[in-house]
């Protein structure tokens, strides 16, 4: 570890196992790793009530977690893919391809969460004997609960349905289209659905989230009930990646988009769009200036995931931010983790205020 990336270090040492088990974090300057560390351990706990687990591998630099929400960032990437093809309109109603869906909802309205739809659906309780093909199924037919056209309503039902949109339109299932148009082309070997490498992925790699009746501390698996429901395949979670990764594809968007998008749709994809009722401005799946997860790059964009993940980019400053912990292991519920972020933010803005450069890439 260089000087450089001592405070990093110092920020994650701190949290650790108070906030989270198991955190790694990458800051990028220009381009150039600037800091990155790991602390804790990818499997801390054996069960909810906080019994050891008889192993207890040490997090680092490669692990790999489970993204939560900030896998709603590649689902957008790739809808705006087919965009540029012209395989769909961002105004068309998408209920022209996805029949049972209310005909006002958009797949700008999806990804800006103004569909009305609401934030989430336990498709998993509702038909405990289906088909993950079945349960998707029916997801178009969630009824709009809220007024169309905002004010904004967080909303997993909406970026699910994104995904299975971008599926019919691309022809092909969400976890392929996030392989061949981003993770494929940018060279991320430990990014995708299930997680990578399935089905026997590289568990001794990979943070276990939440104890779960059932399934024990989930480990290679998605954390997220609805997205297991689906399969493990989602437009609003599912996708693992290593910091490393996470970072590449942070730094793609950052510098305009190449080779996975155009540099005019990264700019629409970062627009403010005019959405009301949040606290913060909003993109086209990105939250713009959001302190929760960017702190004081109030000029950045990025997303935030329930298992403590996040991704920030902060275009005017050069930045890439990275932090990805599994701060709902072996229970949700902890406190801390948007300090964490904050203070990952603040360390950011310190080296790109510095100008320091750790002499090696992701």
């Amino acid at each position: 570890m260089t000087d450089a990336g001592d405070g990093l270090a110092a920020i994650l040492a701190g949290a650790v196992p108070r906030v989270c088990p198991a955190a790694v974090a990458m800051i990028a300057v220009d381009g150039d790793v600037a800091a990155t560390a790991a602390a804790g351990e990818l499997v801390r706990y054996a069960d909810a009530g906080g019994a050891l687990a008889a192993a207890r591998p040490p997090a680092r630099h490669d692990s790999i977690f489970d993204l939560a929400s900030v896998s709603k960032l590649f689902t957008t990437v790739v809808l705006l893919s087919l965009a540029e093809e012209g395989r769909l309109s961002l105004d068309e109603p998408a209920a022209a391809r996805l029949p049972g869906l209310d005909p006002r909802i958009t797949p700008r309205r999806l990804l800006t969460h103004t569909a009305g739809l609401p934030p989430t659906r336990r498709i998993d309780r509702e038909l405990p004997a289906a088909s993950a093909a079945e349960r998707m199924a029916a997801m178009p037919a969630t009824p709009v609960a809220h007024p169309v056209g905002g004010p904004y309503l967080y909303s997993d039902v909406g970026m699910i349905l994104a995904g299975r949109l971008a599926e019919v339109a691309g022809g092909a299932p969400l976890d392929v289209l996030v392989r061949d148009r981003v993770t494929a082309v940018l060279g991320l070997p430990d990014t995708g659905y299930r997680p990578p490498g399935r089905p026997r992925p590289d568990l001794e790699r990979v943070a276990a989230t939440e104890y779960k009746a059932g399934r024990g501390c989930v480990r290679g698996e998605v954390h997220d009930e609805t997205a297991h429901a689906l399969g493990g395949v989602a437009g609003h979670a599912g996708v693992f990646a290593t910091a490393a990764d996470l970072l590449a594809f942070g730094e793609a968007l950052r510098r305009g988009g190449g080779p996975v998008l155009r540099q005019e749709s990264v700019a629409e994809m970062t627009r403010d769009q005019g959405v009301t009722g949040a606290a913060f401005r909003h993109g086209l799946g990105v939250r713009l200036g959001d302190p929760a997860v960017a702190g004081l790059l109030a000029g950045a964009y990025g997303h935030s995931g329930f298992t403590g993940t996040s991704l920030v980019v902060d275009p005017a400053r050069r930045l890439t931010v990275v932090l990805l912990t599994n701060a709902v292991h072996p229970v949700r519920g902890r406190g801390g983790i948007r300090e964490l972020r904050q203070a990952v933010a603040a360390e950011a803005l310190r080296l790109a205020g510095t100008g320091r450069r750790s002499p090696s890439r992701p």
